[in-house]
């Protein structure tokens, strides 16, 4: 698999995950708490792995030449 996901998209993808799961968990008990919680859990996700399929379906690639 190729990374797609790099530089300031991934640093910007792992604190906006990590600020959805804290908001999920702290609501946990509300619809809108699961959904931040799973949000956060795909975003911060595709960071760490460095590959997004949305970004590959789009043809876009943040990542420099390593």
């Amino acid at each position: 698999m190729d990374r797609n996901v790099g530089g300031f998209d991934r640093v910007l993808r792992i604190a906006l995950g990590a600020a959805l799961l804290v908001i999920g968990y702290r609501n946990r008990d509300r619809m809108a708490g699961t959904l931040a919680f799973v949000a956060g859990s795909d975003i911060f996700a595709t960071a760490i792995i460095r590959r997004c399929p949305v970004n590959a379906a789009l043809g876009i690639d943040t990542c420099s030449a390593e």
